[in-house]
């Protein structure tokens, strides 16, 4: 009788070992998220996500893996968003001013245009996460849009470039007509100040070009337009422009996969999404820097400030649209004054605070004459 109430009991032991055997491993089993972004392999975005599901994957000592795909890998690249919600992705690797058509409050969350309210990246991150930002960012998306979907800010794909054009510009007056590739919100702005604005993806630009069907286009400056190859084509490189003075990008999860993640997973994501911020912004420019060099040296680019007056006019015409856009849209309204409620906190005291860039920069690298 003993004997038996023994064995019983060794048998309830192994039983109970295994079933936690079973669950640790089962806890441990790899889950595979599909990311898709919306540009080509070759970006410098695209490496910015790879280098994300590389740490994501290091991070949670490989039980989590991002599938990093490019553009049109599974659903069109500006689908991305209503792809994620509905779950025919698992996440959206984009930027938020993509999706004006839907609310253009939507360019709020991407501080863009003209780095709202004056905040540089670092004030717009802290905005995000010390300002209320996050909750308005998924408030937006799942109240305003009904997208069952959960965002965080990723990388900071700025400053970028006023642009490329066929002949030199001198003020406002010779901007106006000419015909430029512009997209979004910007192309908005650009239209009222007299440029005659043409919609087109990146992958059309540089044909565009070539066939001198227009005049000049914005895409990003630096390595991204080195590789996009505008510099073959146009000579004429005007920076810096105020319509992406400090753009922020965004991914987006479908909502029921990011509550289904164990809240380690979830922890491992954040913390990737901040050190992807920084490894890749400051990566991205050194690349810039040397693909600037290359312009000049190798490609007889010539490398000209944008006329004071063209910006100048970029951030009144946005000043005038925001103030009538908020007059309509309650939610715009609501985000933009929460972000000047903070910026007139920031920027009012960095520029006290801060010695200007140039001031070292004339100093140790003073510009060259042309």
């Amino acid at each position: 009788m003993k004997i038996k109430s023994l064995t019983r009991a060794a048998q309830v032991t192994a039983v109970s070992a295994a079933l936690a055997f079973a669950g640790t491993a089962l806890a441990q089993q790899t889950r595979t998220l599909k990311v898709q972004s919306a540009v080509p392999p070759a970006s410098t975005t695209q490496d910015a996500l790879k280098f994300f599901a590389d740490r994501v994957d290091k991070l949670t000592g490989g039980n989590l893996k991002i599938d990093a795909l490019a553009g049109g890998a599974v659903v069109p690249p500006f689908e991305i968003l209503d792809g994620a919600h509905k779950k025919v992705i698992d996440g959206a690797w984009g930027i938020s001013y993509w999706w004006i058509g839907k609310n253009v409050t939507a360019t709020l969350f991407s501080n863009t245009p003209a780095g709202i309210a004056g905040m540089d990246a670092v004030d717009f991150i802290g905005w995000v996460y010390d300002g209320g930002g996050l909750e308005l960012w998924n408030d937006f998306y799942q109240k305003e849009l009904k997208l069952n979907l959960v965002a965080f800010p990723s990388i900071p794909p700025s400053p970028q470039a006023l642009g490329w054009f066929k002949r030199p510009i001198k003020d406002l007056a010779d901007f106006k007509g000419m015909k430029c590739r512009q997209t979004g919100i910007v192309a908005q702005l650009y239209a009222k100040m007299g440029m005659a604005v043409v919609n087109m993806p990146g992958g059309e630009i540089l044909p565009a070009a070539e066939r001198g069907t227009i005049d000049c286009a914005e895409w990003v400056g630096g390595i991204e337009d080195l590789r996009l190859g505008l510099h073959t084509v146009w000579k004429f490189h005007y920076t810096p422009g105020m319509h992406e003075s400090a753009s922020i990008a965004e991914i987006a999860f479908n909502k029921d996969v990011w509550d289904s993640l164990p809240a380690q997973n979830k922890e491992a994501i954040k913390s990737a999404t901040s050190e992807t911020f920084l490894r890749w912004w400051a990566t991205f420019q050194r690349m810039n820097a040397g693909a600037i060099d290359e312009f000049v040296t190798k490609h007889g680019v010539r490398l000209l400030t944008t006329p004071p007056e063209i910006n100048r006019a970029f951030l009144k015409t946005w000043d005038e649209f925001a103030a009538a856009e908020a007059a309509k849209n309650p939610f715009f309204k609501k985000v933009w004054e929460s972000q000047r409620a903070y910026a007139s906190k920031v920027v009012p005291a960095k520029r006290f605070m801060f010695p200007p860039y140039t001031l070292q920069a004339d100093h140790y690298w003073p510009a060259k004459k042309k």
